[in-house]
């Protein structure tokens, strides 16, 4: 079993049969995953992609037992999305969503305690099991099979990490995009936690930025349990402003600790291989692996 996802997984389109849940669902069925189906309140009862379209997430569920969902649903609605879904009792939520509101995000976060839903995002690429299963937006032609696992807030440093470990004559095992919002389902340190326990798992990529204290965390979780795999490491930002907004939501440099600069002495001290570009993340992964 890959993380999160693979082969198996039997995938739910939220938001199914509008322009951006079909140009994505599209390249997901291509990619060969498994979409069983999707949800458009009001269109219950169609088809769209040759897949059947239902009124509601319970309903899909009980037809397809979907136990993934991805979610291409705008701001306003997608944080009742994801709790719909958790209801419906979806094993993994992937929400894509850009934009939505932090305090429905608190919601969100305190609804899914106790559940047995982990949410991935939002404001994040998704999730990939190289081969087998996309559950996202991002390319699948750049992640080629492997066995290094990447955990990122940024999306599109998610796919230039894949590229530089493709072109170390290395691959990915699973890619998880956490996503760039204050507020997200699956911290740093938990989707690190994962591919530490994969045992098709061999090393791990972790890209963070500037803002927040998730790297640090992860970091200081991966020295404490004795640095099992072998982690290269790089976090954006390195040129920002202290005090500024950058990029994502996120992206908010508040004290000392919040800074690229910080987070990349902290990383080095846990025994992460920082590397100050992303151009180096292959070279250095394949170097560290012949150690």
């Amino acid at each position: 079993m890959a993380v999160l996802v693979n082969k198996d997984s039997k995938v739910l389109v939220q938001g199914f049969t509008g322009t951006e849940g079909t140009f994505h669902a599209t390249q997901m069925i291509e990619y060969g995953t498994n979409v069983v189906g999707g949800v458009t309140p009001n269109k219950g009862g169609t088809t769209h992609l040759d897949r059947p379209v239902f009124n509601t997430v319970a309903d899909a569920v009980k037809a397809t037992n979907a136990n993934v969902s991805i979610i291409f649903v705008p701001p306003a609605f997608a944080a009742d999305a994801i709790m719909e879904a958790a209801d419906a009792g979806i094993g993994l939520v992937v929400c894509i969503t850009e934009g939505i509101p932090v305090q429905d995000m608190v919601k969100v976060k305190n609804y899914l305690v106790g559940s047995n839903t982990r949410l991935i995002g939002p404001n994040c690429p998704g999730v990939i099991t190289a081969g087998e299963c996309k559950v996202g937006i991002m390319p699948g032609f750049v992640f080629k099979e492997g066995r290094i696992g990447i955990v990122s807030k940024s999306g599109t440093l998610t796919y230039e990490a894949a590229d530089q470990v493709a072109k170390a004559g290395l691959g990915i095992s699973t890619a998880i995009g956490i996503g760039g919002d204050p507020i997200i389902g699956t911290p740093t340190k938990e989707a690190v936690e994962l591919l530490m326990n994969d045992p098709e798992t061999d090393a791990i990529v972790m890209i963070g930025e500037i803002g927040g204290g998730m790297e640090a965390e992860a970091a200081n979780w991966i020295k404490a349990t004795g640095n099992k795999k072998p982690v290269v490491g790089f976090i954006a930002g390195q040129t920002a402003p202290p005090g500024r907004r950058m990029g994502h939501a996120g992206a908010i440099v508040g004290g000392a600790d919040d800074t690229a600069e910080a987070k990349m002495k902290i990383m080095s001290e846990c025994g992460i291989h920082v590397v100050s570009s992303p151009a180096d993340i292959g070279k250095t992964m394949a170097e560290v692996l012949k150690k």
